[in-house]
């Protein structure tokens, strides 16, 4: 790659030519330190023919740090100096967010009167055209949008986190750069409240990211992320400083100090403040059992072909046909096994999966296609499907017993008996199921237990909701729980299960008595 300067200077030199807006109207747009070196590089970056080799430029960076102002001179230098009929679109979760870099830009052209004859404003279509040229800039939102017409120059994603689906990104990046020379996609967003991981944001932030760290090679992408880590000190003013480039320009540092002292007195204030000021994606469901972050940090390193012929302790629940039925396989330690470790299965109905996707926002098509998730032919969870992949599993592992809720499962437990397989019913109260979650939880936070890599199961967890007696005593709320926990259920019943058979290798004491087992009739 190439630098061509004269090249890099030409956006700058326009932008730095326009006048601020908002807290700064009036005033010239002079380019901060990091804005200027964006520029730089993602217009002066050029290929060997001569064009620009960026196509995506991505910039992650918390609020108030003068994004949308640079981002508006940005699209008016296209504007302004890009060749006849371009197609600038300003694009956003809704209307109101999509229009706020429209309102820069004529914040901009209002202050400068050699546009006049040039620019024209149609403020009742939200768009701005230039009149010598053809070319538009328009607002766009993913509330109302048409793939006619669409053949852009230049198109600007507005905090990308907030869109509640992928369709516009997928029909604003469709054959990217088919029909233009040099065409350019600007990211500008903060990071997401997305605990789930499954919006369109977090999947281009992990793209991005991985450009960023080396690990995807794709040239045509720049990526800028500021933020602090997890484990940064959020209270450390150097913290403050490294994730707010702007800070002290756009961002007074006596306010963000103030925004500190809040966080450390709530922690609803901690959570807006990682969110909003450091710029870190939320990973904490506000409400539920364990956080995600634990669930994340016990994602173990091994390969599924260390656990062949090992003891195992399958967990199912059986859930309702039209829901999902999942199983847990956990593996207790043993020779060649230092850790407990989980891995998983799970069934959907075929039937109205893809209106699911769209009702739910979960993407359960993704799962499917990505083999976490098996979809059964019909409009309910077909349990032969369950029932062989079990005998399987009976065939591929060591397995003393299969625990499984005893609710709507008894026919097929009969026939996995008939088979060869032992069955012992985890009744879902309580006294049974809390032993199991308190280990679970114990061996997680000690790094004893481990699990797959698994979005769907990743998911469930964070669903969680419990009820607590006065005894501290938990149990999983499937009828208060946010969306499904079925996995995460099957991997309370396998535990369950193994404390029956492992005894104090658990690490908890756990009565045989008063579990109801199918083995003894």
């Amino acid at each position: 790659m190439a630098h061509d300067k004269q090249r890099a200077l030409e956006p700058i030199e326009f932008i730095q030519m326009l006048y601020a807006v908002d807290d700064f109207y009036g005033q010239p747009f002079m380019l901060l330190d990091w804005q200027y070196d964006v520029l730089w590089d993602v217009y002066g970056t050029v290929r060997p023919d001569g064009y620009r080799q960026y196509r995506f430029a991505y910039l992650e960076v918390p609020k108030k740090n003068g994004k949308t102002s640079m981002i508006g001179g940005i699209g008016l230098y296209h504007l302004v100096c890009d060749g006849p009929g371009g197609q600038i679109y300003c694009c956003a979760a809704d209307r109101g967010q999509a229009e706020l870099v429209y309102k820069a830009a004529c914040g901009m052209i209002e202050q400068e009167p050699e546009f006049e004859g040039v620019l024209k404003v149609l403020d009742s279509r939200k768009e701005i055209k230039n009149l010598l040229t053809g070319t538009t800039m328009r607002v766009l939102s993913a509330e109302a949008y048409t793939k006619h017409g669409i053949n852009p120059t230049v198109v600007i994603f507005d905090e990308l986190h907030a869109q509640p689906n992928r369709n516009l990104w997928d029909v604003m990046t469709f054959g990217a750069g088919a029909a233009r020379k040099e065409p350019i996609w600007w990211v500008i967003t903060t990071a997401g409240d997305d605990p789930d991981r499954n919006s369109i944001g977090w999947e281009q932030h992990e793209y991005a990211r991985k450009v960023l760290e080396g690990e995807l090679n794709d040239p045509h992408w720049y990526v800028k992320i500021y933020g602090a880590p997890d484990d940064a000190d959020i209270f450390d003013e150097a913290t403050w400083h490294a994730a707010n480039p702007s800070l002290g320009h756009t961002i007074s540092l006596e306010s963000v100090r103030q925004e500190a002292l809040a966080a450390r007195n709530s922690e609803a204030a901690e959570r807006l403040f990682r969110w909003l000021r450091l710029n870190q994606w939320v990973s904490l469901k506000r409400i539920g059992w364990q956080p995600l972050t634990l669930w994340d940090q016990t994602t173990g390193k091994w390969d599924l072909s260390e656990l062949v012929g090992k003891r195992c302790y399958p967990g199912l629940d059986l859930s309702s046909t039209t829901d999902i039925t999942g199983v847990c396989y956990l593996f207790p330690p043993q020779e060649g096994l230092s850790d407990w470790r989980a891995i998983f299965d799970a069934w959907i109905p075929e039937d109205n999966m893809r209106e699911r996707v769209q009702r739910d926002g979960v993407p359960y098509d993704r799962w499917v296609n990505q083999k976490y998730l098996y979809a059964t032919p019909g409009n309910t969870v077909d349990y032969e499907f369950v029932e062989a992949r079990l005998l399987a599993a009976n065939k591929q592992y060591q397995v003393p017993s299969l625990g499984t809720d005893p609710w709507n499962s008894r026919m097929l437990t009969q026939r996995l008996m008939r088979a060869g397989m032992e069955v012992v019913e985890i009744p879902q109260n309580m006294k049974h199921m809390s032993p199991a979650m308190k280990t679970i939880e114990q061996l997680m936070k000690t790094g004893k237990l481990t699990h797959e890599a698994n979005p769907l199961a990743r998911w469930c967890w964070g669903n969680v909701v419990v009820a607590v007696d006065g005894n501290e005593n938990i149990k999983p709320m499937k009828n208060k729980s946010k969306d499904r926990i079925d996995v995460t259920v099957a991997m309370i019943n396998a535990m369950a299960t193994a404390m029956l058979f492992e005894g104090a290798e658990t690490g908890s004491v756990y009565e045989r008595r008063g579990m109801r087992s199918l083995i003894d009739g």
